[in-house]
């Protein structure tokens, strides 16, 4: 790929593929640690993603990277799980330790891009990279636009996935949500539902018979809306008329709505969830979702794009000035606390769907203030804690943790 006399001469010493959260995270710290840095995103800022309710327990990453993740974006209280049929609903705080937000991932995106270049990071936009080889002595890549040599390769491709589809070592989570069906609302008239709403900035999560319903709501009187189906689609309907049936079958929706106008196409999104099993390497890592994915019942996403890059970020620099970046295990230890999150959260998720723990488990939770408060800190990304026994119970496998 490279003449011989230029395969010990690097291009960089860290090349990121992938713009979103974790590529931009992972390049920025990196930068910030004296390294020469190339991102490359194949598409170009600002792009439409889902995944805008944050985390509070990324506020530690976020302010690594300098940047204020307010402006413009709605303060999160925290999370309501409502059952419509029943009347129940149940309310979790989140930003009791640390704050966070609903935000709009275009712009938020683009903010995390530019953060990169103020940092000294080369970006670069519309550049696809079409194959990466790994080797002992470097890692080579061949972009639609060029080609580059580089101590190590960070991938944060999201559900592209560049190595581990390569590598063959994706695997599919089955029995969680199969897709996801939604669109934004503008105009949302005044109320007293609307307006409790938008002054708290609660996330609402009613649960159907075939799922469940994200409510968010956005800066500007706008709502985010969207129908995670776990169980298989009616046969006598598409995915846009079958967000619109849910959306008239419930009463807060016909509430919030009313008035309101569609400002975004229904976009529809599928296979959720899966697993990389090979999410490390000699001279390279994943992070974010090229390392694993999870449906987004509880706002995982972008969460674990932040803490997964920055935990790679910093072992990447220890390796590159330590002179062992080629080792395969350089990563091992840190990979422990990466399954540690993913996996409490893909239990917990598993839970939600095959153990009806919204009904047995969280409307249950006023009646045992310590069980709530363990609730609350799984919700907000307090994962990596020696003291939660919800957690404790999850990862021991037991499947009735109620």
């Amino acid at each position: 790929m490279m003449p011989d006399n230029k395969q010990n001469v690097f291009d960089y010493d860290v090349v990121v593929v992938g713009g979103g959260p974790a590529g931009s995270t992972a390049a920025t710290l990196l930068a910030q640690y004296g390294h020469k840095i190339l991102l490359l995103e194949s598409d170009r800022h600002p792009r439409f993603h889902i995944g805008e309710s944050m985390l509070p327990f990324s506020e530690p990453v976020i302010q690594r990277l300098g940047i204020d993740w307010s402006a413009g974006n709605l303060a999160k209280s925290g999370a309501v799980f409502i059952d419509e049929t029943t009347e129940q609903r149940m309310y979790f705080p989140l930003s009791v330790h640390r704050k966070t937000y609903q935000i709009e991932r275009g712009p938020f995106d683009q903010l995390l891009f530019e953060n990169a270049a103020k940092h000294g990071v080369e970006t670069h936009q519309e550049e696809k990279v079409l194959d990466v080889s790994c080797q002992p002595q470097g890692v080579d890549i061949v972009s639609d636009k060029g080609q580059y040599r580089c101590r190590y390769l960070i991938d944060a491709t999201g559900r592209s996935a560049l190595t581990g589809r390569k590598g063959k070592a994706i695997q599919r989570i089955e029995n969680l949500g199969k897709f996801a069906v939604y669109s934004h609302f503008q105009n949302i008239q005044p109320g007293e539902e609307a307006d409790d709403l938008f002054r708290s900035g609660n996330i609402y999560v009613p649960v159907v018979d075939i799922g469940w319903i994200w409510v968010i709501p956005l800066s500007g009187r706008r709502l985010s809306v969207g129908l995670v189906v776990q169980k298989d689609r009616p046969r006598d309907c598409d995915a846009e008329a079958l967000l619109r049936r849910y959306l008239a079958a419930s009463p807060i929706l016909n509430r919030l709505l009313a008035g309101a106008e569609q400002s975004a196409p229904v976009r529809v999104e599928a296979d959720f969830s899966y697993t990389n099993q090979s999410r490390y390497g000699s001279r390279y890592a994943c992070c974010g979702d090229a390392a694993g994915f999870l449906d987004p019942v509880f706002s995982s996403g972008v969460f674990l794009a932040f803490t997964s890059a920055a935990r790679v970020a910093d072992r990447v620099h220890q390796g590159l000035a330590e002179g062992r970046e080629a080792d395969p295990e350089l990563h091992a230890e840190d990979d422990q606390n990466y399954l540690l999150g993913f996996n409490t959260m893909r239990l917990f998720v598993e839970r939600f769907y095959q153990s009806n723990i919204v009904h047995n488990l969280f409307f249950e939770a006023d009646r045992d203030p310590d069980l709530k408060a363990q609730i609350a800190q799984l919700l907000a990304g307090d994962l990596w804690v020696d003291n939660n026994t919800l957690q404790q119970s999850l990862l021991a496998g037991r499947r009735n943790v109620s």
